[in-house]
C-alpha cells in the first residue's frame, strides 16, 4: 500500500510538472508555448534605435507608428545560407501575395537582421537580391547591441553563433501593430493564414 502511495504521489508530482510546462497540456514545445502566450496576452514590445537599408535612423516604436500598417515582422542576417535563404524565398512569395490580395494598405513586410555586420549597405544589397518592393518589404539592423538584446528577448528569439560566421535561431512570422504590440507568431509556410489574420487584425 505504501509503495502504491508512492507511485501515485510520484506520478501526481510528475503530471503537475508537465502540465504546467505544456500549458495545461495544450502545448508540447517550448516554440509553441512561446505562441500561446503571445496569442492569449499579446506583448508590448521594447524600442531600439533602426538602421534602415537606405541608411536612415529610427526607431521600431517610432517606424511602427508612422507606418500604420500591420508589420510582419521576421528575424534574419544576411549572410545565412540556411533558414535566412528559405525564408526569403518565402517572404517574396508573401510579397506577392499581399499585392495580389490587395493588402498593401495594411501590412508591410520588415525584416531585421540580428548580425551586427550587416550595415545598410548588406542590407540594400540584399533587398535588391530579394527582388523587395521598398514599399512592402523593408530592412533594418539594430545597431545596439543591449537594444538588440532586449528586442530578440522580447520576440523569443534564440540566436546561436555557429561554424563559419553563421548562426543558428528560431525562425517565424511575427505580427506587431502600430502600437508595438507583437499580437501573433505564425509557422513559416502559412502566408495565406498569415494574411487572414491581418485581415482580422487591421479591421
Amino acid at each position: 500500500m505504501r509503495m502504491l502511495l508512492m507511485v501515485l504521489l510520484v506520478a501526481g508530482a510528475g503530471t503537475g510538472i508537465i502540465y504546467l510546462q505544456t500549458d495545461g497540456f495544450t502545448v508540447l514545445t517550448t516554440e509553441q508555448a512561446r505562441r500561446a502566450d503571445v496569442l492569449r496576452d499579446p506583448r508590448s514590445l521594447p524600442d531600439a534605435v533602426l538602421q534602415t537599408a537606405d541608411g536612415r535612423a529610427t526607431t521600431l516604436r517610432q517606424g511602427l507608428s508612422s507606418d500604420g500598417r500591420v508589420a510582419v515582422v521576421n528575424f534574419m542576417y544576411t549572410r545565412c545560407f540556411s533558414v535566412c535563404l528559405a525564408m526569403g524565398s518565402e517572404l517574396q512569395q508573401l510579397q506577392a501575395l499581399i499585392v495580389r490580395r490587395g493588402l498593401q494598405d495594411k501590412v508591410y513586410l520588415l525584416s531585421i537582421s540580428f548580425d551586427p555586420a550587416d550595415k545598410p549597405a548588406q542590407l540594400a544589397s540584399y533587398a535588391q537580391s530579394m527582388s523587395a518592393d521598398p514599399s512592402v518589404w523593408q530592412f533594418a539592423g539594430m545597431p545596439d547591441a543591449a537594444q538588440r538584446t532586449a528586442v530578440l528577448d522580447a520576440f523569443d528569439i534564440v540566436v546561436v553563433p555557429a561554424p563559419m560566421k553563421q548562426f543558428v535561431h528560431n525562425a517565424a512570422y511575427h505580427l506587431v501593430t502600430p502600437d508595438g504590440r507583437l499580437q501573433r507568431i505564425v509557422d513559416l509556410g502559412n502566408a495565406e493564414r498569415l494574411l487572414d489574420y491581418v485581415a482580422e487584425i487591421s479591421q
